[in-house]
């Protein structure tokens, strides 16, 4: 690979972020003297931080904005002069924003690679970039991000992984938050029942059973939630259908852990269980045994990229919407289909029960 230093560009959320390391995995691999920095959004680094494929994260905070053009163009102009001083050789662009498409530019790197954009322009798009790939259909979003690279010629770049990785510190400080809840240190299973989109969760009588089950077969639980009124309705509804015991007790972390101390928890768990959402993608990169459940969404674009997990599709128990029919806004689950029976055995095989 004639590069050393590469800039991964990703404007979007954790989950999208963290799927794009493995271009970074590929690059490693491939030359382990490169460096590999990403510009994300402010506020969204926390999935990357601790990740020694990463260099140094740069950042676009979208609050400039709300301090006056003046303001939001000096930063802006500030980034893009710090962007271009790290002397890039390749720029590796996987959002579609025009922010991205002048990053890249400025940079000054011969290679700059990106996919089209969706909603048009192409192109003057096509000027911003060296290369413009034919986005590869029906396939994992990771190779999608894996095909980014094929004009670089890497060998075998399609063995890239998702990778996260958590310190010692923030290992720590998940053992101290669940410690206050009373845990001494025993095996657990842990669910994160919610997601950002309310049309991706399962009921909550349905997550309660198999918390039922788990507890009643002697194993402890850990239940998480985001810091979200929403999220703690549900985790609050779950708790309220659950009998702990002495032997196997509840642990509910709700709010209380920061993206990096979550994933410090499904690291330490025996099994992760949950739905499409950033959480399911961790335990996926952190290679984990997982039962992930899923509805409306493209499988076969979402799914979590690991062989150590079972998917539940509600589409096999009934019908769906169309995925580009969705409404983000619906608070109604698509999952109700999903028998707590499907998921239980799923879960027993995964614990090897």
């Amino acid at each position: 690979m004639p590069s050393e230093t590469i800039l991964i560009i990703q404007l979007m959320h954790h989950g999208d972020i963290l799927l794009a390391t493995a271009a970074a995995d590929a690059l490693k691999q491939a030359e382990p003297d490169c460096a590999v920095d990403m510009l994300v959004y402010k506020g969204m680094e926390d999935i990357v931080a601790d990740n020694p494929l990463i260099r140094r994260v740069l950042t676009v905070d979208r609050n400039w904005k709300k301090q006056g053009v003046g303001y939001q163009l000096r930063q802006e102009y500030a980034l893009l002069r710090e962007i271009r001083a790290q002397g890039y050789d390749v720029v590796l662009n996987y959002s579609d924003r025009w922010r991205a498409g002048l990053a890249a530019v400025f940079s000054g790197a011969p290679v700059r690679l990106a996919y089209p954009r969706a909603r048009g322009g192409n192109g003057f798009w096509r000027r911003m970039h060296t290369s413009v790939l034919r986005q590869r259909e029906g396939v994992h979003v990771v190779e999608r991000n894996l095909h980014l690279l094929s004009p670089l010629n890497l060998p075998a770049a399609e063995s890239g992984r998702v990778r996260m990785a958590v310190s010692d510190a923030v290992r720590a400080s998940l053992r101290q938050k669940l410690a206050q809840q009373g845990w001494t240190g025993q095996d657990y299973v842990l669910l994160h029942p919610g997601s950002r989109w309310f049309f991706k969760c399962w009921p909550s009588e349905n997550t309660a059973q198999i918390v039922q089950r788990l507890i009643d077969g002697g194993r402890a639980v850990v239940l998480t939630a985001a810091p979200d009124a929403r999220e703690h309705a549900m985790l609050e509804a779950v708790r309220r259908q659950v009998v702990p015991s002495e032997d196997a007790p509840l642990f509910v972390l709700d709010g209380t852990l920061n993206l990096r101390e979550l994933a410090a928890a499904i690291e330490g768990a025996e099994l992760f269980v949950g739905v499409d959402s950033v959480p399911m993608h961790i335990a996926a990169a952190l290679d984990k045994p997982q039962v992930a459940l899923f509805g409306p969404t493209r499988l076969e674009n979402w799914r979590p990229y690991s062989d150590r997990a079972t998917v539940i599709w509600a589409g096999d128990y009934g019908e769906l919407p169309h995925p580009d029919q969705i409404d983000t806004r619906d608070e109604r689950s698509l999952l109700t289909a999903i028998p707590t029976e499907a998921v239980w055995q799923a879960v027993e095989r995964r614990l090897g029960g």
